[in-house]
């Protein structure tokens, strides 16, 4: 194929998207985009409908959608410096494409008299909400502005897309420049010998130390710095790894601090010339939220809720430290938080987070999550066989390119696996790739994505399939052992097959409106919700079993971690609250700060939502991707991790009282939010599910505060 990058194939030729195909291919891509958007305009007004203007609008940048989406995954999950050169080379004409087409007054006039047709007035309900949507989406880009303010937001769209690429280069390749080695196991004491193993393999990957006098390397990804802030004895380990934190986006060659001012100070600008006082009311007046204002009243009405145990929980931690370590009670360091709690957890309760580790091999959650999925969801979940092909190399004949086909599937690094999902009907309605353990090329967290948007059969029209994906940074196998995961690590896979599910059970015709298309602080239910079946006994028998003895956990043991399960609960509440108010706070009312303390801001956003420390850390704002990674992604809306919270420990009360296995229930909420997507207002389809509005109490309870 002369554009691999241009591929219909349902089964991606990964071997193929190589980055000097990137440019030729997306130029392609834009090139018939123009002509197609060309041809959507220049439609006859007198015969238009809602396929060929609805649904017809979604097609024109089908293609480039597409292929625009491989280029940014594989700069996700296989960065290189000539990959990341041709994705930035790219990227400023692509943005500007995509925002000058809600700024074409010949495709709006379209949009606004097809809106005012016979046919446009009696349209369903759903075809009726996807006009609307358009039509929302267009104003909300700058569709009705005048043409000087439309061209001055194409150049906004522009630099974001410039500048937000920039600061996650940042962050990976800071995160990758930091690395701590280790000598002396003595010097580990305390550390469990998973994490030991981890950091001794991940040393001789590297070429470090030998058989006979090993090495143990450290790095700032989760898997390997979690274990040491939480168990290193050694506590100038722990300052140095913190340190290393702190460095990640600030200070030298890859620091962030003024990026996030010009970040927030450009979303500032579009959102004045939108006519809305910040960047905040912009963005959620297309969500439940409706305005900044009222998110944060959220924020701030939980922290009123659970203040009180916040600062009892800190007195606890401090005398707890004190009666141990036979000292006055006084405030912590930041690198000693993390060990401290983990000792108080295990003084308390007797539990420790280790004994948990041998009952999560990855495979084994894997298998009882799908088993899961079938029992609840009615769906099942096929393993395919794949084939790693080394880019540039001709791949084996056999490797199938279309769904349906026998044949293995190509897969874009070794690890990754690829499964299929069908219905009750054993229909096929969608597949994805998963790929769980950190390396170098791959940025750090957990995400879920998607590469095709499936949407049902309509008329004369086939299915088209979903082609998902989940991703993540988990403890990786060692030494010929299987990967054994931590509970907070199974809950983080749960959390992403939620969105997963979400994605692939969309049964909505209309493409804008499917799958996980939503609006943003609804789109977090499924995914917490799914995590819920993590501490549950009846759906932890599926999963959670002995690596080697296959015994499920025992009762003492799981008995402790329910006791544990609230340990600090008020402090992990607070923690997500306060990246909330940091966000919200930033785009409202700090946005045009230039030049200001970006760490003084954030203690002085932060007064009272923060532990007390003796030093204080620099703000999270220079490393928090998901504020500043994208134009938008979850810049203004960090607080729907909570709102939605609210909806999932509610949604959940329903399983608990009609059985967490039971299929009828699965099938409701699969029927009735997970194949919606955004076909409906979601604060109906929430009561559709639980035959009421949502109840705030829920929260508190799961959480032991109410």
């Amino acid at each position: 194929m002369a554009e691999p990058f241009l591929t219909q194939d349902f089964h991606i030729r990964w071997s193929t998207l190589t980055p000097e195909h990137i440019e030729p291919g997306i130029r392609a891509a834009l090139a018939r985009a123009q002509t197609n958007l060309d041809a959507f305009v220049d439609q006859d007004r007198g015969k238009m409908n809602f396929d060929s203007v609805v649904l017809g609008l979604d097609e024109t940048t089908r293609e480039l959608n597409e292929a625009w989406g491989l280029v940014t995954h594989l700069d996700s999950l296989c960065n290189s410096p000539a990959l990341r050169e041709a994705h930035n080379k790219m990227l400023a004409e692509v943005s500007a494409f995509f925002a000058k087409i809600p700024l074409n007054e010949h495709l709006w006039d379209l949009l606004v008299t097809f809106s005012k047709t016979e046919e446009a007035r009696k349209l369903p309900p759903v075809h009726k909400r996807a006009l609307d949507e358009a039509m929302e989406g267009f104003i909300q880009a700058g569709a009705d502005l005048a043409a000087d303010k439309k061209k001055r937001v194409e150049e906004i769209e522009s630099e974001l897309s410039q500048l937000t690429q920039k600061y996650s280069e940042n962050v990976l390749d800071s995160t990758n420049k930091w690395e701590l080695i280790i000598d002396d196991v003595n010097r580990l004491k305390g550390l469990p010998a998973s994490a030991i193993d981890a950091a001794r393999a991940d040393a001789a990957a590297k070429g470090l130390g030998t058989e006979e006098k090993p090495v143990y390397r450290i790095t700032l990804k989760a898997p390997s710095m979690i274990p040491v802030m939480e168990y290193l004895k050694d506590e100038g380990i722990r300052r140095q790894v913190w340190e290393g934190a702190c460095s990640i986006g600030r200070g030298g060659e890859h620091d962030n601090t003024d990026i996030v001012f010009k970040i927030l100070r450009l979303r500032h600008e579009k959102a004045q010339i939108m006519d809305k006082a910040n960047f905040a009311d912009h963005i959620l007046a297309h969500r439940m939220a409706k305005s900044g204002r009222s998110a944060l009243k959220f924020i701030e009405d939980l922290y009123a809720r659970v203040n009180e145990a916040f600062k009892r929980e800190t007195i606890e931690l401090q005398e707890f430290r004190a009666d141990t370590a036979h000292q006055a009670a006084d405030l912590f360091q930041p690198w000693e938080v993390a060990f401290w709690s983990e000792q108080q957890r295990k003084s308390k309760y007797e539990f420790d987070e280790e004994e948990l580790r041998p009952f999560f091999p990855l495979d084994k959650v894997l298998g009882g999550m799908f088993q899961l999925a079938e029992k609840v969801f009615d769906l099942r979940i096929v393993s395919r066989e794949v084939v790693f092909v080394e880019p540039g190399t001709e791949a084996p004949a056999d490797v199938s390119g279309d769904a349906g086909k026998p044949g293995p599937v190509e897969v874009w690094h070794p690890e990754v696996k690829f499964y299929e999902v069908h219905n009750e009907k054993g229909v096929h309605i969608g597949s994805f790739f998963a790929d769980w353990h950190p390396r170098d090329s791959k940025r750090g967290g957990a995400w879920m994505n998607y590469l095709k948007m499936g949407v049902p059969p309509r008329g004369d029209r086939d299915r088209r399939l979903h082609l998902g994906l989940i991703c993540g940074n988990m403890t990786p196998p060692v030494d010929g052992k299987p990967a054994l995961l931590t509970h907070d690590e199974v809950c983080t896979v749960f959390h992403e097959f939620g969105h997963l599910l979400h994605q692939l059970c969309g049964n909505v015709e209309i493409p804008s409106l499917n799958g996980v298309s939503v609006y943003w602080d609804f789109v977090e239910l499924p995914s917490q919700l799914m995590e819920n079946f993590c501490w549950e006994r009846e759906s932890l028998d599926l999963f959670a079993r002995h690596h080697e003895t296959g015994e499920a956990i025992p009762a003492r043991l799981f008995k402790k971690m329910l006791a544990a399960k609230n340990y600090r609960s008020a402090s992990d509440i607070m923690r997500q609250l306060a990246l909330g108010k940091l966000d919200l706070e930033l785009h409202m009312h700090h946005a045009t700060d230039d030049g200001a303390d970006l760490d003084r801001l954030g203690r002085e956003i932060l007064d009272g939502y923060l532990m007390p420390l003796k030093t204080e850390p620099p703000t999270m704002a220079r490393r928090f991707g998901h504020l500043f990674s994208s134009p938008v992604g979850y810049a203004a809306g960090y607080y729907s991790y909570k709102w939605a919270e609210v909806l999932d420990a509610d949604a959940f009360t329903r399983f608990q009282k009609e059985g967490v296995l039971n299929p009828a229930v699965g099938r409701a909420f699969r029927d009735l939010i997970l194949s919606k997507g955004n076909s409906e207002d979601p604060a109906k389809l929430f009561h559709d599910f639980m035959g009421r509005d949502p109840d705030a109490r829920a929260l508190l309870v799961r959480a032991g505060l109410a």
